[in-house]
């Protein structure tokens, strides 16, 4: 308490006594007990009030020891069970979780990771995936400005996320705690396996397979693709202490159509300590249809090139680029994109009107607009001479096709003639521009159906640096191109608009995230968000049926069937209260990438130490390591001062003694007559 707080105290008491004096006494004709009271009673009301506003606060300083954070980070992944570490690593975690030295120097918290980082002092060891660059941007995270050790327990084998190493500060120290047997085993092993999804029937499909060698003999090993009990291909690989990888490319026959899954297989007469990583299982989808595209232009411009490579990257599509006084067979194409019409498109629209084929309109610069308003009424332009920038502003509740924000408010500007746009008949906008920020009310990319016939319009030139922005942003072009692709498969097909639209693989690996998603439309076509969608799941072979409700996200519903077991599935999508249903199948490819290693990483770990400026330990060296810790001097508990300010007195148990006071004042007078 401060000392102007306490002379108004005492300057509080002296004015609360001068006047109840002045009232009771000085003025008072009789000088009564009642009136000592009264004055008393009016002494404690005035010098409460007087309380109330000074409220006088009490600080009070308190110490308390900050230690530093020691995170013990332990692999939850079941790879540490197939390299018989279990054991190990619960002991190591409870010599160093427990150890009271530890405890007395740090601030010991401990945490697992596999796929996910969370905080736990339980370790099932059940993970699919083991994420150690997660362990890192967690960390950085959670412990923020503060220099910590970290003791990292695991084998070091990654399977998803960044490179580790480089992952961590390379300010903090991170001490790997290796477990797993590091003795050398002769292995032979799948390690990548590349095949297009898609196939087409009649044709054959390159596979390109990487094999790799653990030993220091030389050997002969058969590899094979197998399917079913046919084997398609075999041929010997020789492998020696100088030679320790090889790639095989195969080309398979594509001769049935529909998900076909195959058997990669490398094996050798030598004895080997983990067979499960010579097999991996790979599937193709053979197709019996390619949507041909004709991209005709009569310019030259990087839009064209960028679409080409966009819609290419789906092996179903192949894209032809002619001018227009060249296209001779419409019916040779399955879509039209038409690059910023002039009038020497007139022969392609005229052709078009007989053979109906879904056209992508692209304006620009170039394009002649009155000419376009003769050829469709989809749409109408009203432009000037004048070049505008637009941007992009994403319409949440276009619904003709399942598609998410890719962030195209922030993708650069597309450039089109200034004017306004008006849309007529069944329009659906998905994009509608913006100038600066000023909303234009027009679409930028819009998608029409009339009388079975679809058209799509991008209105504006250089979305070649939509691509390459959405490059930058995910460091890969294919969300770009799978959004592209889904413009293309809305134009390939004239189906009837479905209630129900389901979205799924025909086929994923195990440990991969199965996710599937469902939109229910009524019967305007707009989004049920109100629906009911429920999902049974089939075992082809066992029969056993799983049942999940999908939940809803964004403008879509899902339901994710992780731990689902290797095998062929069968699903009904329901709308419960409608009843339509939509059914199809799907087939989980054993795989278990966990099960893939024989030793722990120890080249890896020993990069991450030496890149933290730490030391990599053993199990038998996991006392040195407690040692090392407790040694540095770096990591040193700091006091921390803690002031806490209080009110002196409750403010409202302060009134209430006031209103008391005063009540109690009141009635005496009224009792004695001296109202």
């Amino acid at each position: 308490m401060t000392t102007n707080t306490i002379l108004l105290l005492l300057f509080s008491l002296l004015v609360a006594g001068s006047l109840s004096f002045f009232q009771y006494y000085y003025k008072a004709k009789t000088k009564s007990n009642v009136n000592l009271v009264l004055a008393f009673l009016r002494f404690l009301s005035i010098f409460g009030i007087l309380l109330l506003l000074i409220n006088p606060i009490i600080s009070r300083s308190t110490f308390e020891i900050i230690k530093t954070p020691l995170p013990i980070v332990v692999d939850n992944s079941s790879s540490i069970i197939d390299l018989k570490a279990k054991e190990t690593t619960l002991e190591l975690y409870k010599k160093l979780s427990q150890n009271k030295d530890l405890q007395e120097k740090f601030e010991v918290q401990s945490y697992r990771f596999d796929s996910d980082f969370q905080q736990s002092e339980e370790f099932d060891f059940k993970g699919n995936q083991t994420n150690i660059d997660e362990v890192a941007q967690n960390l950085k995270s959670i412990y923020k400005n503060t220099n910590f050790p970290t003791v990292l327990i695991t084998d070091g084998n990654q399977t998803s996320g960044n490179d580790y190493v480089y992952s961590f500060d390379k300010n903090y120290k991170v001490y790997p705690l290796v477990v797993g047997d590091t003795t050398k085993f002769l292995d032979l092993k799948v390690t990548q396996l590349n095949v297009n999804k898609y196939a087409f029937q009649k044709n054959k499909f390159p596979v390109e397979v990487f094999l790799q060698y653990s030993g220091n003999k030389s050997i002969n090993a058969d590899f094979s693709i197998s399917q079913g009990n046919s084997i398609l291909s075999k041929q010997s690989v020789s492998f020696s202490s100088s030679k320790k990888t090889a790639i095989i490319n195969v080309l398979l026959p594509a001769d049935k159509v529909g998900l076909q899954v195959f058997k990669a297989t490398i094996s050798s007469k030598e004895n080997e300590k983990n067979t499960y990583n010579n097999t991996k299982n790979f599937a193709v989808e053979v197709i019996d249809q390619k949507t041909n595209i004709a991209i005709v232009s009569a310019i030259n411009h990087p839009d064209i090139g960028a679409l080409k490579r966009a819609i290419e990257s789906n092996a179903q599509r192949k894209v032809t680029v002619v001018k227009p006084n060249e296209i001779k067979l419409l019916k040779n194409y399955n879509i039209l994109i038409l690059y910023q019409p002039t009038p020497e498109f007139k022969s392609v629209f005229e052709s078009n009107k007989l053979a109906s084929i879904n056209t992508f309109i692209i304006t620009g610069n170039n394009t002649d607009f009155n000419f376009l308003n003769q050829q469709q009424t989809n749409l109408v332009f009203k432009m000037s001479a004048q070049k505008e920038d637009y941007l992009a502003e994403f319409n949440s509740q276009f619904n003709l096709f399942a598609i998410d924000n890719l962030g195209f408010e922030n993708f650069p500007p597309l450039q089109n003639a200034f004017g306004t746009v008006t849309t007529n008949g069944n329009v659906s906008t998905l994009l509608s521009s913006k100038i600066r920020n000023m909303a234009t009310n027009s679409p930028l990319l819009a998608f029409a159906e009339n009388q079975g016939k679809r058209s799509a319009f991008l209105l504006g030139e250089n979305s070649w640096k939509w691509r390459l922005q959405s490059h930058v942003d995910n460091q890969s072009f294919e969300k770009f191109d799978v959004f592209v692709d889904k413009i293309i498969q809305f134009l390939a097909s004239n189906n009837a608009k479905k209630s129900l639209v389901v979205n799924h693989e025909n086929f994923y690996n195990s440990g991969e995230s199965i996710e599937i998603s469902a939109q229910y439309f009524n019967k305007n076509y707009e989004f049920d968000e109100k629906a009911r969608l429920t999902i049974s799941v089939t075992n082809s072979k066992t029969k056993q049926t799983k049942n999940y409700d999908l939940l809803k996200r964004n403008n879509s519903f899902k339901v994710n069937l992780d731990g689902l077991l290797a095998g062929q599935y069968n699903f009904s999508v329901k709308e419960l209260n409608s009843k339509t249903t939509y059914s199809s199948h799907f087939e989980i490819l054993d795989f278990n990438i966990e099960k893939q290693f024989v030793n722990p990483d120890v080249e890896k770990l020993n990069q991450l130490a030496q890149q933290t400026q730490a030391k990599v330990h053993y199990p038998n060296q996991v006392d040195a390591l407690i040692k090392t810790l407790l040694e540095n001097e770096n990591y040193k508990a700091i006091q921390k001062a803690v002031v806490t300010k209080t009110p002196l007195i409750d403010w409202i148990w302060l009134l209430i003694f006031i209103a008391i006071s005063l009540s109690a004042e009141w009635f005496i007078r009224k009792y004695h007559g001296m109202l």
